[in-house]
């Protein structure tokens, strides 16, 4: 039961999101637009995250500044709260796009925020 109820919310989640935006019109001639951040899927493995922000800081032209030592976003205790901040910063300088939020299927795109404390995630 609890598979098809997965599969059903995977089906529906994307038809509500864009029947209910989470913002009104924007400047692009009304249609809607919300708030979407590219984070770390919670069931990635530490290793695949670790060399995925090394991609994105490097080759993907991430802004990585806020995760390094004094940064931020500097959070050595946790590689999901650094690979979120570098997908995120990759994702917003690309096409706002499922394949570049994918990171070898270690991150997905949310509608929640993901900032803590200082460390603040700029949105779309």
């Amino acid at each position: 039961m609890l598979k098809t109820e997965s599969i059903t919310l995977w089906i529906y989640f994307p038809l509500l999101l864009w029947a209910f935006p989470a913002s009104g019109g924007g400047s692009d001639g009304g249609a809607p637009s919300r708030e979407v951040w590219c984070v770390a899927k919670n069931n990635a493995e530490d290793a695949a995250l670790q060399s995925a922000v090394e991609w994105a800081c490097s080759v993907g032209g991430a802004d990585c500044g806020a995760i390094q030592g004094g940064g931020a976003c500097f959070d050595p205790s946790s590689v999901q709260n650094t690979a979120s901040y570098a997908f995120n910063d990759y994702f917003r300088k690309h096409d706002i796009s499922d394949e570049n939020c994918n990171f070898g299927n270690n991150a997905a795109i949310t509608s929640l925020n993901p900032s803590y404390g200082n460390c603040k995630f700029p949105s779309r």
